[in-house]
């Protein structure tokens, strides 16, 4: 049988530790800092959206394309597939439209294309047979833009990829927060008490007052 360790070895191992989860907590909290600040407010703006008044601006373009840029829209009939690039380049140039490689809906007749983003809601079609351009945008201000951030609604894979990584950050401070209390918690006897409070408060909300 082993002999325990010595007080010195004890106070060495707990001091590693000590360094070790106040180093992964400083830098999860700088990592994650902005973000929760910026999840904070707008989990208050989502909470009360309701009462938050917002007056969309909606703008409406219409262009026809040239003869042979419509026809660079080939004989597709349907299905779904990006514009062909030297469009989205005519309709960038001439309205001030960043097309991308969105896939859009091909028909015989028109094509339709989806441009959703945080924020804003934006649609285009295209009639096949005369070239004619529609361009309709919805924006409903920066409370709304942010909140979509909030819920990653229309964002982008790379926004995706941050949500995650924000995430993960939360969640290393989180970890090392409880693990710091823990070692903590024998000089501030109100440690745990404010944890299970923590812990009861929203359990208690969710079993009382949402049915």
């Amino acid at each position: 049988m082993s002999a325990p360790a010595s007080p010195a070895l004890q106070q060495q191992r707990r001091g590693f530790w000590l360094r070790t989860l106040h180093q992964w907590h400083w830098i999860s909290s700088a990592v994650c800092l902005v973000g929760m600040l910026l999840f904070a407010i707008t989990g208050i703006t989502l909470n009360h959206a309701a009462k938050i008044e917002a007056s969309p601006e909606v703008t409406h373009l219409t262009a026809t394309l040239p003869a042979p840029v419509v026809a660079m829209l080939g004989d597709r009939q349907e299905g779904h597939a990006p514009l062909p690039a030297a469009v989205g380049d005519w309709l960038e140039q001439e309205l001030s439209i960043s097309i991308g490689r969105r896939p859009a809906e091909w028909s015989d007749m028109e094509l339709y294309l989806s441009m959703p983003g945080p924020g804003t809601d934006a649609w285009l079609s295209i009639d096949r047979e005369t070239g004619v351009v529609e361009y309709e945008r919805t924006r409903r201000g920066w409370i709304s833009y942010f909140n979509d951030l909030h819920k990653g609604r229309n964002a982008g894979p790379a926004w995706g990829w941050f949500l995650d990584i924000f995430a993960v950050a939360c969640l290393v401070f989180c970890i090392t927060g409880l693990f710091l209390l823990y070692l903590h918690g024998r000089q501030r006897r109100m440690t745990w008490p404010m944890v299970g409070l923590g812990l009861l408060m929203p359990l208690l909300i969710a079993l009382l007052f949402i049915h």
